[in-house]
């Protein structure tokens, strides 16, 4: 009777260990690598990346380009400063130039006072008269 219990316990133990190495086989499976592309799938890796590239020229002329522009509008005011000029300055005074230097300019806010700033503190050129 003992012999006929462990044969069943045998068979049970086949069957696990055949399970057992169905998983392992199935996993190893599972873990092969896909098959290379082919060399002439070009076409697709260049599609993969315009994306990129849109947002890019998208960045470019929402950001970039109109950043440009103000630099050089700025930078094409400060050069044409000359004296008797109303301007606004960085820090909000107004006045009139009364001095002017290649990097500084004296401004005169009233009262005979002149203060002497930076030619890139000047924000905006006023039209003649805005300052009483």
């Amino acid at each position: 009777m003992e012999a006929c219990a462990s044969t069943p316990i045998r068979i049970q133990s086949a069957v696990a260990s055949q399970r057992r190495i169905f998983v392992f086989m199935s996993s190893a499976i599972a873990q092969t690598a896909p098959a290379a592309a082919p060399a002439n799938d070009l076409s697709s890796s260049l599609m993969s990346m315009l994306p990129l590239v849109l947002m890019f020229v998208v960045l470019y002329f929402v950001m970039i380009r109109p950043q440009m522009k103000r630099q050089k509008e700025l930078k094409a005011m400060l050069d044409a400063l000359a004296k008797g000029d109303e301007v606004v300055t960085t820090g909000g005074m107004l006045g009139k130039i009364a001095q002017l230097g290649d990097h500084q300019i004296g401004l005169d806010v009233g009262n005979g006072v002149t203060v002497q700033l930076q030619r890139a503190a000047v924000v905006q050129v006023l039209p003649k008269g805005s300052i009483k």
